[in-house]
């Protein structure tokens, strides 16, 4: 069984490297979280290339830099009950499928799904990510494939 296909708006199982690991020489994330794939590219082999965004229950220092997720959208993914909020100051990129997907079923690659967010929601995640990063508030961690 293939993995889905990679869908902006798609909350994802990723085992996510903060920007705080990767500067301590960490090339793999500690461990699996719901992330937000916020952009989807094609580059020039014809590999999908998406970007994700961590969803933390961490408040935000700054309430513009991430978005609550609402607690009706977390019960509907199948989240717990804490607050959480997406991180738009830092962002994994990686082709698809990449070896830090997390099944949650042992050789079932479609449960790296949580499922999708509302369309509203995604715009409001992707306009203020694509803003923090106009205004030099967002980076990207490399990583290896």
């Amino acid at each position: 069984m293939p993995f889905p296909l990679p869908v902006p708006g798609q909350v994802i199982r990723y085992s996510y490297l903060w920007r705080s690991e990767y500067r301590r020489g960490q090339e793999e994330g500690t461990k699996d979280r719901p992330c937000v794939v916020v952009l989807l590219l094609t580059d020039e082999e014809g590999d999908r290339v998406v970007t994700v965004l961590p969803v933390t229950h961490t408040p935000p220092s700054d309430p513009l830099l991430a978005v609550e997720i609402p607690h009706v959208t977390k019960r509907r993914l199948g989240l717990d009950d804490e607050r959480s909020w997406v991180v738009l100051t830092e962002a994994n990129r990686f082709t698809w499928p990449g070896p830090d997907l997390c099944m949650a079923r042992p050789g079932d690659p479609s449960s790296v799904l949580y499922g999708e967010l509302p369309g509203r929601l995604l715009l409001q995640i992707r306009d203020r990510f694509l803003a923090a990063i106009s205004a030099g508030n967002a980076a990207f961690v490399p990583r290896t494939q």
